[in-house]
């Protein structure tokens, strides 16, 4: 209905809007020409007189205050050319109230027009589609059996350890809304708005997420097509915050116009390089020569991969300062970035290089020597 509106009232001002405007136009711009010449001109020839009349005052040691006929004239002038060149150059506390009058103007030309513009309008338009609203759905509430109330007093008294839920009911799905409750209970704040149906709980047990009590929603964009290696990628990304997906995808955008990227894995590896002193150098000196002799990897290597599945050692460098002896173990970690396993399996070496090394003390767990 709208569409139709603006084009018929369009159609019936648009011709002689656009005539009586030219005419304006061509009538009104010699006029202007030669007013605004006036007033600049006025502009500066006032300001230079009163320049002048103001150095000679202060020559003569006359008051500035003081002014004559000619001097109040000029000033008068002066605030004149200054007005209407602030409303020639568009200044806006100069024009606001020109800009309220014409507002004030064209309100009263669409309610001039607007009943013959509507009196062409045909009265038989369909009928606007009912808008739909959609209720938002909260998440159903948990609830227990009487056996799970009892399992919730005894996580919340302490007789059973929450991380212990699973292996002890056998069900992730129970074991997390009991622990959900649990919080509440303990915290006194409720956890309504945290949904729990709909999610798979076996599928992160032992992978991700230790103790569950439910999950959020995330929102996923997708970027690209990223060419890489010749090959076209599309990248989803999992966020809550603005213009990152939206800047990842210029970025693709930039890397597939200019032709693409190439990419090469140098090393893969993460490093944790712990630092223990001695008494002498001599000390740290030998077990430098232990670190490196590869006759005795295979067996460091053993204690260290006993940390977890995916973490493998791939190598040991050992440096003196002094007392001193800063060690940096390297492995790989598969997908994840690893610097707990790593930590751990770096625990498991100092802890077996212990029994060797007795008076090897422990500084501690990272030297700084992780990169060089």
């Amino acid at each position: 209905m709208d569409v139709h509106q603006k084009s018929v009232c369009s159609d019936l001002s648009g011709k002689s809007s656009k005539a009586k405007n030219q005419k304006q136009d061509s009538q009104s711009q010699p006029s202007l020409y030669l007013k605004n010449a006036v007033f600049f001109g006025l502009f500066f020839s006032v300001v230079y007189f009163l320049l002048q009349q103001w150095r000679e005052k202060i020559r003569t040691s006359t008051p500035l205050h003081v002014l004559t006929i000619s001097e109040m004239a000029a000033v008068v002038s002066l605030i004149a050319s200054f007005i209407y060149l602030m409303v020639f150059f568009g200044i806006g506390f100069i024009l606001h109230p020109f800009s309220v009058l014409e507002e004030e103007d064209d309100e009263a030309v669409i309610e001039k027009y607007s009943d013959s513009c509507l009196a062409g309008v045909s009265p038989k338009l369909p009928p606007l589609a009912p808008k739909i609203l959609v209720e938002k759905v909260a998440p159903a509430p948990v609830l227990l059996s009487m056996e799970d109330e009892e399992v919730v007093r005894a996580v919340v008294s302490g007789s059973i350890p929450s991380y212990s839920l699973e292996s002890k009911l056998g069900d992730c799905k129970r074991a997390a809304a009991i622990r959900n409750k649990a919080v509440e209970r303990v915290t006194g704040r409720s956890l309504e708005g945290l949904p729990m149906e709909g999610f798979d709980y076996d599928s992160i047990l032992g992978q991700c997420c230790e103790m569950p009590i439910g999950f959020v929603q995330i929102p996923v964009g997708v970027a690209g097509p990223l060419l890489l290696d010749e090959m076209e990628y599309t990248v989803p990304m999992a966020t809550t915050e603005g213009c990152l997906v939206a800047s990842t995808n210029r970025g693709c955008k930039a890397i597939y116009v200019s032709g693409g990227a190439s990419a090469i894995v140098l090393r893969d590896g993460m490093t944790r390089a712990p630092v223990v002193r001695f008494n002498s150098a001599k000390r740290a000196s030998q077990l430098k020569f232990f670190l490196e002799d590869p006759q005795n990897f295979d067996s460091l290597s053993h204690t260290f991969n006993k940390s977890s599945r995916f973490a493998r050692l791939q190598s040991i460098k050992a440096n003196m300062a002094g007392k001193n002896l800063y060690i940096r173990f390297t492995c790989s970690t598969g997908d994840a970035m690893g610097m707990n396993m790593v930590s751990k399996g770096v625990q498991n070496v100092l802890d077996f290089l212990q029994i060797d090394y007795p008076d090897m003390d422990v500084i501690g767990i990272s030297g700084k020597y992780d990169i060089t």
